[in-house]
């Protein structure tokens, strides 16, 4: 009678009144109990149930705190049923999210069996074990332990799929794994950032904005950041050609990669001469608090070159910065006052930000705990300041 019923729940499980429905009639409790039965197919709705429920935080300290982690860990262990390998390692997967069932995960040495669950597996099953990796690999130990397992080549051979569920989970773990110099090392030796960079041209939004994420890291972390990106034929342009989608998350994301492509002094006068200031200057007028944030960046790492200080000026970038000053995140403002703190080094930007009222905006950012942000703030005020001293003195001499 179980299995009716949990097959029943699972599907129901995939409409949040029912997920709802399940966290408060106190139902994951029987369901983590019923993964312990001999019976596989009770164990697969159970373990399926928990997947469609865990995308919830409450549900993921329930599965925990009944102790429903160890016996899907010990799941991992029985691979010649794939539809109940599939149903434990997406319930893996979702309950991963949580930082606390990652570190117990770890202690029931589920990380080291997902790795080897890379290879010879059906994708439904890969999609969930690289989530879960990809989970799994926000923290360090666990980065290493993928590493030492051997899972960091199983990864990157897996960027060359066409599944894109699979796709957008592989290129976060490899993401996560290039945070750590060592496994960032294996990345590239094994071409893995090339292949990144060429599923910038996928044609599915979620994998090119993963992919773009993927690459910050790789960026960062790789020992001549500025000659390997050189080194991908188009891939400059490819990267500002992108500035041009419609997808909020992929121009975040670009705006990411951009900012640490210009690092290299190298790469940001070709990305210049791509036409990036005009592109980035044309997504200013955005209310999403995340482009925000990123587009600030990358504009503050982009007036790093030439004239393009005054160059965000003509696009008419100054003004609708200035409005980002009033956002509710303080990620937005320390990216902003930082921009126009780079901005400000030109005269007509100073005049734009005191017709739009930025100085008392940012006056009030001086008091920021956020010492980056306090001092941003206070240079560009200091600038602004230089130039209206500078104005009146001109004026009476």
């Amino acid at each position: 009678m179980l299995i009716p019923v949990v097959g029943t729940l699972q599907e129901c499980a995939s409409e949040e009144n029912y997920r709802a429905a399940i966290k408060a009639e106190r139902i994951i409790e029987n369901l983590v109990k019923n993964l312990n039965s001999e019976n596989e197919q009770l164990q697969e709705h159970c373990a399926m149930a928990i997947y469609q429920c865990a995308e919830d935080e409450e549900t993921r300290d329930l599965v925990r705190l009944h102790g429903g982690l160890k016996p899907l860990a010990s799941l991992l262990n029985n691979t010649d049923n794939k539809k109940r390998l599939a149903a434990v390692t997406g319930a893996i997967w979702k309950c991963s999210i949580s930082k606390e069932n990652v570190t117990k995960f770890r202690e029931y040495k589920a990380i080291e069996t997902l790795v080897g669950l890379l290879t010879d597996q059906p994708e439904e099953v890969l999609v969930n074990v690289v989530g879960a990796l990809g989970e799994c690999c926000q923290e360090y130990e666990n980065r290493v332990l993928v590493r030492k397992c051997g899972g960091i080549q199983p990864l990157v051979n897996l960027l060359v799929g066409i599944n894109q569920a699979l796709l957008v989970n592989v290129t976060k773990a490899v993401g996560a794994c290039a945070v750590e110099s060592e496994s960032m090392m294996i990345i590239d030796r094994l071409d893995g950032v090339r292949l990144l960079w060429s599923l910038l041209k996928n044609p599915h939004p979620d994998v090119k904005a993963s992919a773009a994420w993927a690459l910050c890291p790789c960026i960062q972390n790789a020992k001549d950041a500025g000659e390997m990106v050189r080194s991908f034929v188009g891939g400059l342009e490819l990267v500002v050609n992108l500035l041009k989608s419609d997808n909020k998350e992929v121009l975040a994301s670009v705006c990411a990669a951009i900012t640490n492509i210009a690092k290299d002094q190298e790469n940001l006068a070709v990305i210049t001469d791509h036409g990036v200031v005009p592109l980035l200057s044309k997504l200013a007028n955005t209310n999403n608090d995340k482009l925000r944030r990123h587009l600030a960046e990358a504009i503050s790492r982009c007036c790093m070159w030439g004239r393009n200080r005054v160059a965000f000026g003509e696009h008419k970038a100054v003004a609708p910065l200035v409005r980002y000053l009033k956002s509710n995140d303080t990620n937005v403002h320390r990216a902003t006052a930082q921009a126009l703190y780079q901005l400000s080094e030109d005269a007509d930007n100073c005049i734009t930000m005191h017709e739009n009222s930025a100085v008392k905006l940012l006056l009030d950012m001086v008091g920021s705990p956020d010492q980056e942000l306090q001092e941003a703030a206070a240079g560009c005020i200091s600038n602004i300041r230089r130039l209206a001293l500078a104005t009146e003195k001109a004026r009476y001499t």
